[in-house]
């Protein structure tokens, strides 16, 4: 179930990482047709190949069984990520979306539709698995509990983003310029969303603990057991509950919350049943042994670190992903191609990128903290107990009344064997407690180190990394355009890198020959037209040049930014009734944050007031 996590941040990465700047090259009918077909493919195949597995069951060794099964289940969820791919970023079906008034207003919207179609591609798997899942592992919760158990399992590692996504989108669709103007500082940003997360970590446990269906746990011995063994502990929390994953019947308990007052321990009606009193209280001391090792803390911290060393490994990653790129068979085609193909195969490897980087660091660092913790927690039960004998059994039963080989490990857990094996080396020897700490502080300790030294080594190679990808870049259109002169694509590309390394005039004059080969293209005419207007460099600067192009570009395209560019030629050629014409079809054009075209509005206005006067 674990996975479903790793999945779900993959799938939202997906969505997140879409930009609309490329024009669809299939037409609505044809883009949802493909759509549909895709969709019936999955189920047909999905459908096929655990049927086939529902067959073998009873033909081959239980363990075989377990193995192909669980594996179908990762192989088809691996194939609902690249489906979902498809959708978004092949298809690009949020296009046909993105521009209605209601998506354009509230983006998460949007967003929260399209995680559901992931979510539909998980449920036909856990659907079509139900039954050779059922027989494999004997149960008698329904079709339905089993998929909603899955899914209410996952949905928590998606609530911050969309929380914090939705109150965002309400302080843009808000009629106040202050909190839009704080958001856009780097300083804004960084203390609204530490401040909403701070917020998130204090109440989301308590929204997860519904969206679970938990019910407080009834008076009686249990709940007696365990407010005692709290007590001993000195470990406070909100509330005791009753966990219904998968209808109660999984072996398990959870504690939920970093503070007390929003903190839940949570047993399911199988733990309670199964087990006897001493194993009961042995398991309830492994889940305290997470709280009191802080273990939910240091898990909130991987997680921002997980960004916090992306962000740090940019610049190394943009010259890898520059070198694939602008390689010989990927860079020929793509500029044989349209813009749209080079904006898909970019994309795709920048999506590449960002899966594998999820893949490696959740399955083999955060994974191997995991692992560790949960290792560290079962030896927490000799801080309360004199012997961790009971918690011994509780594995064996959990071994046998899940059907899981006991010699199977996860990415997330050591297996029900190696956890036994470890226990029973601690009843012999109790320093092994005091080596496997030791083990997770040098752990961590390496950790850090190695997060700080990416991070020096990064802010004195970012400079030096851009350099050299634009270099790379340069040197391979020129390369290309020997071959091919008449390319006004490749000409504007040239353009573009002489723009990021402020070569103006070189930019003018890879523009001024793009137009030449092609003077009916709207971007082209935009941008070179707002270089004219707003370029530093006088001997570049053309007001009039600018002006001309922007009144071409309007005609040949009509969209906000390069209605802004007109406004700002008439504005710069002191046209500024004209400016405030413009401007005003802009700011009508635009979807999404208006904040800087309703300031390029009034810098028109004011100029047209301070004229009369």
């Amino acid at each position: 179930m674990f996975a479903n996590f790793i999945y779900f941040i993959i799938a939202l990465l997906i969505y997140i990482t879409y930009l609309p700047t490329a024009k669809n090259n299939i037409a609505a009918t044809e883009t949802f047709l493909i759509f549909g077909l895709l969709i019936l493919l999955f189920g047909y195949f999905t459908r096929a190949q655990f049927r086939s597995i529902q067959r073998q069951i009873t033909k081959n060794s239980f363990s075989r069984m377990d193995h192909k099964f669980n594996s179908l289940v990762a192989q088809q969820s691996i194939m609902a990520i690249v489906l979902f791919a498809i959708n978004v970023h092949g298809l690009g079906m949020p296009s046909f979306f993105i521009k209605m008034p209601i998506f354009a207003t509230i983006p998460t919207l949007l967003a929260i539709i399209f995680l559901a179609l992931f979510i539909f591609y998980l449920t036909v798997i856990w659907g079509c698995a139900y039954d050779a899942c059922k027989k494999l592992y004997p149960s008698d919760f329904s079709r339905g509990t089993y998929i909603w158990s899955q899914i209410s399992f996952a949905i928590p590692v998606l609530l911050p983003w969309l929380i914090i996504s939705g109150v965002y989108d309400l302080i843009y669709a808000l009629p106040f310029d202050g909190p839009k103007n704080i958001l856009t500082t780097l300083q804004g940003q960084i203390v609204s969303l530490a401040l909403f997360l701070g917020v998130l970590l204090l109440v989301a446990p308590a929204m997860i603990q519904r969206i679970w269906g938990c019910k407080p746990l009834e008076d009686g011995g249990v709940r007696t057991r365990i407010e005692k063994l709290c007590r001993k502990a000195g470990i406070k929390y909100a509330n005791i509950l009753q966990w219904p994953i998968f209808g109660g019947r999984m072996i398990t308990a959870a504690v939920l919350g970093l503070v007390k007052k929003f903190r839940y321990i949570l047993v399911t009606d199988a733990l309670i049943r199964v087990l006897e009193p001493e194993e009961l209280d042995a398991v309830i001391a492994h889940e305290i042994g997470h709280v009191k090792k802080k273990h939910l803390l240091y898990y909130l911290f991987f997680f921002i670190g997980f960004s916090i060393c992306l962000a740090l490994a940019d610049p190394f990653i943009k010259v890898l992903k520059a070198f694939i790129i602008y390689s010989k068979p990927i860079y020929g085609f793509v500029t044989t191609t349209s813009p749209y193909w080079t904006y898909m195969i970019t994309n795709l490897i920048n999506l590449t990128f960002m899966i594998l980087s999820i893949f490696v660091y959740f399955r083999f660092i955060f994974g191997y903290f995991m692992r560790n913790f949960e290792r560290q927690a079962d030896g927490y039960v000799y801080a309360l107990f004199d012997t961790a004998q009971p918690l011994i059994r509780t594995l064996e039963k959990i071994a046998i009344y899940s059907g899981q080989p006991p010699d199977r490990p996860n990415w997330h857990h050591y297996s029900i064997n190696e956890r036994i094996a470890y226990l029973e080396q601690c009843e012999a020897d109790r320093s092994a407690i005091t080596r496997h700490n030791r083990k997770l502080r040098k752990g961590i300790a390496i950790y850090l180190a190695g997060a700080i030294a990416v991070g020096g080594i990064s802010l004195n190679f970012a400079e030096t990394g851009a350099k050299l990808i634009n270099r790379l870049e340069e040197k391979i259109i020129i390369s290309e355009l020997e071959q091919r002169p008449d390319s006004p694509y490749l000409y504007k590309i040239l353009g573009d890198i002489y723009y990021r390394t402020e070569n103006y005039m070189l930019f003018k004059e890879a523009y001024e020959k793009s137009i030449g080969l092609d003077p009916n293209n709207p971007e082209a005419l935009n941008n070179l037209a707002w270089l004219y207007v707003t370029c530093p460099n006088e001997d570049v600067c053309n007001p009039f040049r600018g002006l001309q192009l922007a009144e071409k570009a309007v005609q040949l395209s009509e969209a906000a930014h390069i209605f802004d560019t007109l406004a700002e030629s008439y504005f710069v050629n002191s046209m500024y009734q004209k400016a405030i014409v413009a401007g005003t079809r802009a700011l009508e054009l635009v979807k999404g944050d208006r904040s800087y075209y309703e300031k390029q509005l009034e810098k028109f206005k004011k100029a047209a007031a301070d004229e009369m006067n």
